[in-house]
């Protein structure tokens, strides 16, 4: 009996997601430069022209994987949190805490993490932006805080971008351990603050 027109798109669609949640792992390992469609098919299990029915290029590819990494809850956490009426002392742990957990629970947040920061390190046209490094939410999110936290002296004196970069720099760091490594002590959350917070 031939499939249900609707039952072929749900097949379509579960194909389609499948493709774009093992290529976020396989991009975060090897980033954009180190990836071949040809290795990343092999990854996946299927034949390479499966991807281009479904992605023109590696770069559509990975465009699409990074509307996944730019809009995942961390996010959405992260603007609500910059808003709320609390100190930033309180909005950094309630961060780092999140954080952490994510990254103890589950290897796609470290792969979003770990390709988010390889978009700041690599240079690619395809993708990078035109304008400062620092141009992903995550920075700019952490950078308010910190601010914050700079006026209501919790936090280190100096630039705010800087300093977004220390504490998502080891935040990468246990992302990668996360990815390339089976045994690991993730670092706690006093640990992680300390790349920000005064004494």
């Amino acid at each position: 009996m031939p499939k249900s027109k609707e039952r072929c798109q749900e097949i379509r669609e579960e194909m389609r997601n499948t493709i774009l949640q093992k290529s976020l792992l396989y991009f975060a390992r090897n980033g954009f430069a180190g990836t071949k469609i040809s290795d990343l098919s092999k990854n996946i299990g299927i034949g390479q022209g499966t991807i281009y029915v479904y992605f023109e290029s590696k770069e559509e590819l990975f465009q699409e994987i990074l509307k996944i990494a730019d809009s995942n809850e961390i996010l959405n956490k992260m603007k609500l949190l910059t808003a709320m009426p609390i100190s930033a002392k309180k909005k950094l742990r309630m961060l780092s805490e999140t954080v952490l957990n994510r990254l103890e629970e589950d290897e796609t947040f470290a792969a979003m993490i770990a390709l988010n920061t390889q978009i700041l390190l690599e240079k690619n046209e395809a993708y990078s932006s035109e304008e400062t490094t620092y141009q992903t939410k995550l920075y700019n999110y952490t950078s308010k805080i910190i601010e914050q936290g700079q006026k209501e002296k919790s936090m280190v004196d100096g630039s705010s971008m800087k300093l977004a970069d220390y504490y998502w720099g080891v935040v990468y760091l246990y992302s990668l351990k996360r990815l390339f490594t089976s045994e690991y002590e993730m670092i706690s959350v006093d640990d992680l603050e300390r790349t920000v917070l005064k004494g």
